[in-house]
């Protein structure tokens, strides 16, 4: 392309009706694929695609059909989060809007860009209660980054375009599109090129993708570290989603400072290296929360301080001085007071860090010397002497054989967590979870996504019997598309996280969470599906063949194992505590000296203390610390 000239789009000029323009403009925009349900008020649309594959036979619009548009919505936001475009859904009007809420306010949450397109009545129809009608824009409007609803059918195509710039720009986000059947219909003229004029965001984001560490603020920066005997990095999913993760290595390399990441954070660094700390807060790393709790200096970058991390933020590194580097001026500030900080994209400050930083030397050997020793005593552990098959240990065999390597999704429950602190990822984008939401059924059409982004990739779905059931119809997804995702269900026959929580904070009554008497066959299921590998394990010496087996499988293969039901998540930070009061349970090392005198007694469950088995006595009061009103799952 010339410099400082455009070149005009060949088919600018062209006459061209709406639901065509949809389909341009997507194309121009980089989307390769599309992930979504068709339907009476999207059909032009729909036909659009059709049209435009039978045009361009060597490069057409990958369709991919799920079986609701939830998993649309959370295929497109696994394309996304595995790769850095934007994601995109296309759905029709009504229940289909309804069902894209749930991955689009996801999306908003993780800061994952997507462009979700809905069918609409025709605009004479709108607000009679048509059939499949529904009110997108006012249900969406909280729950995306922005929303459009096309009116003026000669703003169609600016609007498509403008929709994907909004989506990627800034801190990313979810856009939806609410189109009328009849502005699909519409004939125009197709332009090529314009946007909306949204002066003040495109000035606002042309700012922060300007903005630049100062000379003084850098020394401001150096001044605290050089001050500092204990710096920490704290690194969240800002560094992942402004691709700042191979700045932030050198950045660590450089000043030899160890690092913590957040859910969302990890595959920032790799957790193979000698500076990772992995996972910091409720069920962080024992020895990433004793670093947040001794450290003099902590280096935020592309985190928020969120509640599962600083759930009381004044107890939350409490010795600390505070930098902040964030895409988002509204976090600088809005949990903890901070001592320094830049509002811009966090590889740009990183990397002006390090060209101000190239003479700067700092010495923290004693602090090293310390982190490496809590590294090696208060490492994750489990019962490694129990009967039934612990989470963990299968885990630990995943690893083993895929070497960090893997695109990993997951559900959300306990196997998210022992996911995050199990499994290693040595690159960034390969750990897919559903974080700030916390959504199940995320986990397998995540994987999806993923796998169609990364044909030639090992993506693996670790997944739990509870969020499995939310979008199990997208297993047959697998087979119809001959997608070699690998399911890895740990089934411990109930919502585990729930019963962790029923045990801990309400004396073992486990209400609605008691899934061991319903009737699945999940390997049946899949097998029914057509995968060419499906089996159950119930037994420790069958598992390692048939993960070797499952991982082997050149289709998709599934592969459930039964778990033990009480292998709960340790380390744990209550509700309501800091992390000096980190429950590391029985088989972690902890910091006894810092903690309440144990009243909970170990009996001979496989996993847990008295509380946890429905068979043991019940819990006396004072025991577990007891969920206020105030305090959130």
């Amino acid at each position: 392309m010339p410099t400082g000239k455009k070149t005009k789009h060949p088919l600018a000029g062209s006459a061209m009706n709406g639901a065509d323009m949809i389909i341009q403009v997507v194309v121009d925009e980089g989307c390769d694929t599309i992930f979504g349900y068709s339907g009476g008020a999207i059909l032009p649309t729909y036909d659009a695609v059709f049209r435009y594959n039978n045009g361009h036979p060597k490069q057409p619009i990958n369709l991919v059909v799920p079986s609701n548009e939830q998993g649309a919505g959370f295929m497109a936001a696994g394309y996304s989060r595995s790769t850095g475009r934007v994601g995109v859904s296309l759905v029709t009007s009504g229940p289909a809007a309804t069902n894209s809420v749930t991955p689009v306010r996801d999306c908003m949450a993780d800061s994952i860009p997507i462009v979700v397109i809905c069918g609409q009545v025709a605009r004479p129809a709108v607000g009679t209660d048509a059939f499949q009608e529904a009110p997108v824009f006012s249900l969406m409007s909280p729950c995306a980054k922005h929303v459009f609803m096309v009116q003026d059918p000669s703003e169609l195509e600016a609007t498509i375009r403008t929709a994907f710039h909004i989506a990627r720009s800034g801190r990313p986000g979810p856009v939806v599109i609410d189109v009328p059947k009849d502005v699909q219909n519409w004939q125009g003229e197709f332009k090529g090129e314009g946007l909306l004029p949204y002066h003040g965001y495109f000035a606002r984001v042309g700012r922060l993708a300007a903005s630049h560490v100062s000379k003084e603020s850098a020394k401001e920066f150096f001044a605290l570290l050089k001050a500092s005997k204990r710096p920490l990095i704290y690194a969240g999913g800002g560094v992942i989603n402004g691709n700042a993760s191979d700045a932030l290595r050198k950045f660590v390399e450089h000043f030899q400072i160890p690092v913590v990441t957040t859910l969302m954070g990890i595959g920032a660094v790799d957790t193979t290296d000698e500076f990772a700390l992995h996972m910091l807060g409720m069920h962080g790393a024992a020895y990433a929360n004793y670093a947040v709790e001794d450290c003099d200096f902590l280096i935020t970058v592309g985190a928020r301080f969120d509640d599962r991390v600083a759930g009381v933020p004044k107890l939350f590194a409490p010795s600390a001085k505070i930098a902040h580097i964030d895409i988002d001026a509204a976090e600088i500030g809005k949990v903890k007071a901070v001592d320094w900080s830049h509002v811009g994209e966090a590889r740009a400050a990183l990397l002006d860090l390090l060209e101000a930083g190239k003479q700067v030397k700092t010495s923290h050997a004693p602090w090293i010397s310390r982190v490496r020793g809590m590294k090696k005593r208060h490492k994750f552990n489990y019962n490694r002497e129990a009967k039934s098959i612990q989470p963990q240990e299968v885990l630990a065999l995943v690893n083993k054989l895929t070497k960090g390597e893997a695109i990993v999704s997951t559900g959300v429950g306990q196997h998210q967590m022992f996911a995050a602190q199990y499994l290693d990822f040595k690159h960034p984008r390969t750990w897919l979870t559903s974080g700030s939401m916390g959504t199940m059924g995320f986990g397998l059409p995540a994987a999806i996504g993923a796998q169609i982004a990364h044909p030639g990739k090992l993506v693996i779905d670790v997944d739990g019997d509870g969020s499995l059931r939310m979008n199990l119809g997208e297993m047959e997804t697998c087979t119809t598309y001959n997608l070699p995702v690998k399911i890895l269900l740990l089934n411990n026959l109930g919502d585990g996280m729930v019963v962790q929580w029923q045990s801990l904070y309400f004396q073992g009554r486990f209400s609605g969470s008691d899934k061991s008497l319903h009737k699945k066959d999940f390997a049946k299921s899949a097998e029914a599906d057509g995968f060419k590998y499906a089996k159950r394990v119930e037994k420790r010496e069958d598992l390692e063949k048939a993960v070797k087996e499952w991982l082997a499988c050149d289709g998709p293969s599934f592969l459930e194992v039964l778990t033990d039901k009480y292998a709960f998540v340790y380390p744990m930070v209550g509700p309501g505590l800091g992390y000096s009061e980190m429950l590391t349970g029985p088989y972690i090392e902890g910091r006894e000296a810092e903690r309440e005198p144990a009243e909970m007694e170990l009996n001979a469950s496989d996993s847990f203390y008295s509380m946890a088995s429905p068979a043991a006595p019940a819990k006396k009061e004072g025991g577990a610390p007891k969920l206020e009103k105030s305090d959130s799952f």
